[in-house]
């Protein structure tokens, strides 16, 4: 429910709060005092079209804030989760007109777009007057109101979900049959392309190995013959380990006599005997390591020559062969197992659409007799709003040739103005005071189901008599037992039956050089006042006060 609105500096208002409390909220006021503007500025918050013109003349921008206590469970709520936004429990919804037109939206202080308020909005708020039927404009609405009042909300996402599986098993269907068709084109190609792949079988990263072990085998070429004469002078038959080793071993026979003079020779040729030794193994393993089958390099040769040229004749990179060669062994496969698929495929979908249709047909029977129901409660709502000639038909057309995610049904609602005229859309034949009237009694019907958490009627009355305002003032407060409503009324009966009374009017300010539009919460006296004053006029009599304590007496009885 919508607890808080205040506006800044809005046309001719510069500040304003306004408390709201649950029930039926009216706001009463002399014709040009401000009811308009107010609900424009409410209209902005909730997302409505902006327009410089609403800035106060001298701001430079104008801003409106409304405040609402909404359920975790609220479809509002779901639509801040959709677009990333915290949910406190307490929505605020906050826009900001500035004076060269631009518009800047939030919710709970987060910047969001118009488009995203808008549809908060529309889950927290309906306003309904003469002119504005946004509600009964879209089929798809009356389709939803319907489903709302029979409860079918549970069935309808049921069809929904075996509409998605339908959609998805002739996707699947489509997809290969398309695929099919495509390998069937290209059938003598593709199982060329697949045997020669095939027995190619080229690996993912083999080009790189190949060329790095074939780089490696001929520098390794080059360098062998230069190992090998090392090796030869190293540890081959001109080694001079074993001279030098014949050397050590004559200076140890004759060192027993003289250590000191032989002993640091000897173990200085053990070093380099030892080091010529080691030396000679890294070459033997060196020369291993280049010593290669020089088949083993034409194999390479061959192989890269043979990868490279199925690159150049399928215009792929080496490295895409295997994945190419994969897709074709798939097209084949298909080719070959493709018939029986298609068989379960098509099974698969026949059976989709079988249980989407059941659910649809079922979903159809439903809302058929649930609009029955509705058309006799609605009706029987016409004949207190002075449309007791009038008639309410709420048309379900069943096109199983045209299905939707919601099922076969277009939904309208029709009417009959009189006995003997032809019926027809509601917004085609009904006039704007009747079309008010049509909308009351569906609100009324339709209550607690399908519902914003506040409707705002906007001088739903005008033009009607006495006992009509009355029989409108009895709904409006029926409704407010169910939700919240806020009117904007000329109709004392209506006025008589708020549990909130907001009078607005218009204050001369700076010695009468500038107005500002006020709005007061009415006591108890002051509202016997006012409804006295909408009852007689400019002069209030004795007679009207005493009629006006008659309709608030009346209204609490």
């Amino acid at each position: 429910m919508l607890a808080r609105l205040s506006i800044r500096d809005i046309v001719l208002i510069e500040r304003l709060d306004i408390e709201f409390a649950t029930g039926l909220a009216v706001l009463t006021g002399e014709t040009g005092a401000g009811k308009s503007i107010l609900l424009d500025a409410f209209a902005l918050a909730l997302g409505g079209r902006g327009d410089a013109g609403l800035v106060r003349h001298g701001a430079e921008q104008g801003q409106v804030t409304a405040v609402f206590d909404v359920p975790n469970n609220h479809p509002a709520a779901k639509i801040l989760a959709e677009n990333g936004l915290d949910d406190t429990g307490e929505m605020i919804l906050r826009r900001v007109q500035l004076a060269d037109g631009r518009t800047r939206a939030f919710i709970n202080d987060q910047s969001i777009s118009v488009q995203t308020l808008k549809a908060v909005g529309a889950a927290l708020v309906e306003i309904h007057g003469q002119h504005d039927e946004r509600a009964l404009v879209d089929a798809a609405t009356h389709r939803c109101l319907l489903d709302a009042f029979a409860g079918l909300e549970k069935d309808v996402t049921a069809v929904e979900a075996l509409w998605d599986a339908r959609r998805a098993a002739n996707a699947a269907l489509e997809e290969h049959r398309a695929g099919m068709e495509r390998a069937a084109r290209e059938a003598d190609y593709l199982r060329h392309a697949s045997d020669e792949l095939k027995q190619l079988a080229p690996k993912d990263g083999e080009e790189t190995v190949l060329a790095s072990r074939r780089t490696t085998m001929m520098q390794g070429e080059k360098i062998a013959s230069d190992l090998r004469e090392a090796q030869e002078a190293v540890g081959g038959n001109h080694s001079p380990v074993s001279a030098l080793s014949a050397a050590v071993r004559r200076l140890e026979r004759r060192g027993v006599n003289s250590p000191a003079l032989v002993e640091p020779a000897v173990k200085a040729i053990d070093i380099a005997i030892n080091a010529l030794e080691e030396a000679d193994q890294h070459l033997q393993a060196a020369l291993a390591a280049t010593d290669f089958d020089p088949g083993e390099l034409e194999r390479i040769e061959e192989r890269l020559f043979a990868l490279r040229a199925a690159s150049r004749k399928y215009s792929t990179p080496v490295d895409g062969l295997a994945a190419l060669a994969a897709k074709y062994a798939a097209d084949v496969v298909l080719i070959d197992a493709g018939a029986s698929l298609l068989k379960k495929l098509e099974q698969a979908a026949v059976e989709a659409d079988a249980r989407y249709a059941a659910a649809a047909k079922k979903l159809s029977m439903a809302r058929q007799k649930s609009a029955d129901k509705l058309n006799k409660a609605v009706n029987a709502e016409l004949a207190p709003l002075k449309l007791e000639r009038a008639k309410f038909m709420t048309q379900v057309e069943t096109d199983e040739s045209s299905p939707g995610p919601q099922g076969f049904d277009r939904v309208e609602f029709w009417v009959q103005t009189n006995p003997g005229t032809r019926p027809g859309p509601l917004m085609k034949v009904a006039s704007g005071g009747e079309l008010s009237r049509f909308l009351l009694a569906l609100k009324v019907v339709l209550s607690d189901r399908g519902s914003a958490p506040t409707l705002v009627f906007d001088e739903i009355d005008t033009g009607v008599g006495g006992a009509v305002a009355d029989a409108i003032g009895a709904r409006l407060a029926r409704l407010a037992g169910k939700v919240q409503v806020m009117a904007v009324t000329h109709a004392p009966q209506v006025a008589a039956r708020a549990d909130q009374h907001l009078l607005i009017s218009k204050d001369a300010l700076d010695k009468g050089k500038r107005v500002a539009t006020r709005v007061n919460a009415l006591a108890a006296d002051h509202r016997r006042e006012e409804i006295a004053r909408m009852l007689a006029g400019a002069e209030i009599t004795a007679e009207a006060r005493a009629a006006a304590e008659r309709l608030l007496k009346a209204a609490t009885a």
